[in-house]
């Protein structure tokens, strides 16, 4: 047989698309050549494949050898395909029998040796592997995270050799997933943070409905805290979820068994570009919104963060994903993230604190304030103010509070509400549906409206403030929406004008 086909995959973006290796012995001079757009290190591979050959006491054809990735247009890259061109060679020679390479799909970097090396984004090549109804081959290293996808044969292999083998008489056993049922919420207590029952209240609404959060207050009031303890008041990650959060983390930045269906919380420095926070580079990389995915980005002094950088998180906001776009590729990246954030009420910080140390003329503020747009403000839900606490307070025996896991078994209970009614939390509500859920009262509706005029709203401020008030019924038990609700969900808007002036 002069002729070999194996099944591999690219990694594009968040996805593996198919690649199938053809491996063709002709004669003429011994030569081997690569086609179908290979990068360098694809280029490369056949100098390690070579050896990799050799050294594990396989004959290497003295014959003109012609490898074909297809599809010819798709860009390949990094040394995933050194693996199925070494199986390849060996089944075209017929040094290896192919009845059962039709059935597998392979993967991994090959050393000198022999010796199969990890690749990076082996969580989405078991993805589609199992879509394609075949059994995946990759190096010991990356069998863990790929048997997170469950039904797909995942066959660990430390060396060629022991690949060849697999093909043959000696079958690899598939490898079976070793970690926990669920992980435990490792997130500081919300208990911790003292007094601002406003605040907390206001974290409460915003993990049970996914909603976007702003705390305004001078230095020291507890933002950052109160923003470290969201994650361990939301609900756990279902497995939809968890596999989605982990298939981004494994291409961006390599699995961790430890953070499996723990929420991320992502926290970048204001000095963070555009590209880093939404993606990019010639070949497309997620940034921070990707790695946040079904978790929590927060972003600290948020007036500090270039005004072009903030707007590029608008589109995210809504859709949910964000597309790169090259001149070769366009790469799409899931961004389904909650957005906290922080910022003091002016330049120096101090703007209405009780010490009058604050010296900011009125331009100064303004000009402060006005880093943040309009439009990026109408995207987040509440507005949150964290005024300074007197030490009594700070000192007081009842100035805890709830710990996070009573606060978490109502957000659960809230959730599961949302998650029964429509399928998805309220904040990810179409207009459609948040006029058919979040129905209300006559004497409601009027005061919205008075609302709405004096605040002057927008239309998507409005719906929003319809969904925030959805939520704090939920997590009353409601079926309606009350005036109380109403009124609460107004309350966390009316900082919206205040920021603005």
């Amino acid at each position: 047989m002069s002729l070999a086909i194996v099944f591999s995959r690219a990694e594009v973006g968040i996805e593996a698309p198919e690649v199938t290796v053809e491996v063709h012995l002709g004669n003429g001079l011994p030569s081997l050549s690569i086609v179908g757009l290979p990068e360098a290190a694809v280029r490369e591979s056949k100098d390690r494949v070579r050896a990799a050959i050799i050294n594990s006491r396989f004959e290497f054809p003295a014959r003109r050898i012609t490898i074909n990735l297809a599809p010819a247009d798709l860009p390949k890259e990094g040394g995933r395909f050194d693996l199925p061109i070494a199986l390849g060679i060996l089944v075209a020679s017929g040094q290896v029998p192919a009845e059962r390479i039709a059935d597998h799909e392979f993967v991994g970097e090959l050393a000198l040796s022999g010796t199969l090396r990890p690749v990076r984004g082996a969580l989405p090549v078991a993805l589609e592997a199992r879509r394609a109804g075949r059994a995946l081959v990759l190096p010991r290293e990356n069998a863990e995270e790929a048997a997170l996808v469950q039904d797909t044969g995942v066959h660990p292999a430390g060396h060629l050799l022991e690949v060849c083998a697999h093909l043959g008489e000696s079958p690899i056993a598939p490898q079976r997933s070793a970690l926990p049922e669920s992980a435990g919420h490792a997130a500081p207590d919300l208990a911790d943070v003292r007094g601002q029952s406003h605040a907390k209240r206001a974290l409460e609404v915003a993990a049970a409905g996914g909603h976007n959060l702003l705390m305004v207050g001078p230095p020291g009031t507890g933002k950052t805290m109160l923003a470290s303890r969201l994650p361990g008041l939301l609900p756990p990650m279902t497995e939809e979820e968890a596999v989605e959060t982990a298939a981004v983390t494994s291409i961006a930045e390599g699995f961790s068994p430890e953070a499996f269906r723990t929420r991320p919380y992502r926290a970048p420095h204001h000095g963070a570009s555009a590209a880093a926070l939404v993606g990019g580079g010639s070949q497309p990389r997620p940034g921070e919104i990707s790695l946040a995915h079904n978790g929590l980005l927060f972003l600290d002094e948020l007036p500090e963060f270039d005004r072009k950088v903030l707007e590029v998180l608008r589109e995210p906001l809504e859709s949910g994903h964000v597309t790169i776009a090259r001149a070769a590729r366009r790469s799409r990246f899931p961004a389904r993230f909650q957005l906290v954030a922080a910022m003091n009420p002016c330049p120096c910080g101090y703007l209405g604190h009780p010490n009058g140390r604050c010296h900011c003329s009125p331009d100064q503020v303004t000009r402060y304030r006005g880093r943040i747009s309009g439009p990026l403000l109408d995207r987040i839900d509440l507005h949150v103010e964290v005024p300074p606490l007197p030490h009594a307070a700070l000192t007081a025996p009842d100035s805890k509070g709830e710990s996070s896991a009573a606060v978490r078994r109502r957000v659960e209970a809230a959730r599961a509400l949302q998650l029964a009614r429509s399928g998805k939390p309220n904040a990810r509500l179409g207009e459609r549906e948040c006029e058919t859920v979040c129905v209300l009262a006559p004497e409601e509706t009027k005061l919205l409206a008075r609302a709405v005029e004096r605040l002057s709203l927008s239309a998507r401020a409005y719906h929003r403030v319809l969904k925030v008030a959805r939520t704090i019924a939920d997590l009353a038990g409601n079926e309606g929406v009350e005036r109380s609700h109403l009124t609460e969900a107004l309350a966390y808007r009316v900082l919206d004008r205040g920021v603005r002036e």
